[in-house]
C-alpha cells in the first residue's frame, strides 16, 4: 500500500510527516469506539546529529476534550538521527467520538547539547459518515 504524507511541520530543519488512516476493522462503532492509526516520518535536515528524548501529544476528541499525553521517545525507542536520516514508526489512536484531531512535539538534544523543539503538525481525525453511527439514526426516524 503507497501511503503520502498528508500532513508536514519543519522545525529548524526537523521535518515530521504524518500519515493517518482510519481503522474500522480495529473500532467498535456500536460501543462509541473509532480508531485511528498513524504513520510518523522524522526527518533529520539539519547540520548537526540529534536524539529524540521525549514526545508530547495534544488529542482532542469530538466534543472539544483535551488529554494530554507526554513520554519518554516513541514506541519506546529514543532514536539517534545523523544529518540526512529518517526514523519511521506507527501508532495508534483511540477516540470515544467519530471525529477529533492531533497534534504536539518532540524535543530533540542536539550533539552540541542544544534542544529543538520540533512540531509535530495538527492532523484531523475522521471517521467515514457510513461508520459514525448518523446512517443507522435515519432509519428509526418516523415518517
Amino acid at each position: 500500500m503507497k501511503e503520502l504524507f498528508q500532513y508536514t511541520a519543519d522545525t529548524d530543519g526537523i521535518i515530521v510527516r504524518v500519515a493517518v488512516n482510519f481503522l474500522p476493522e480495529q473500532s467498535r462503532i456500536e460501543a462509541g469506539k473509532w480508531f485511528w492509526v498513524y504513520h510518523v516520518r522524522i526527518e533529520n535536515h539539519s547540520q548537526q546529529t540529534v536524539q529524540l528524548l521525549t514526545r508530547h501529544w495534544r488529542i482532542t476528541d469530538g466534543r472539544g476534550m483535551v488529554n494530554h499525553v507526554e513520554g519518554d521517545g516513541v514506541v519506546g525507542e529514543q532514536p539517534v538521527l545523523a544529518p540526512g536520516e529518517t526514523h519511521d514508526y506507527v501508532s495508534g489512536c483511540p477516540l470515544s467520538t467519530h471525529n477529533g484531531s492531533m497534534e504536539g512535539h518532540y524535543c530533540f538534544q542536539g550533539a552540541d547539547g542544544s534542544e529543538v523543539q520540533a512540531a509535530i503538525p495538527f492532523f484531523p481525525l475522521a471517521a467515514p459518515a457510513s461508520s459514525d453511527g448518523m446512517a443507522q439514526s435515519n432509519k428509526f426516524r418516523s415518517s
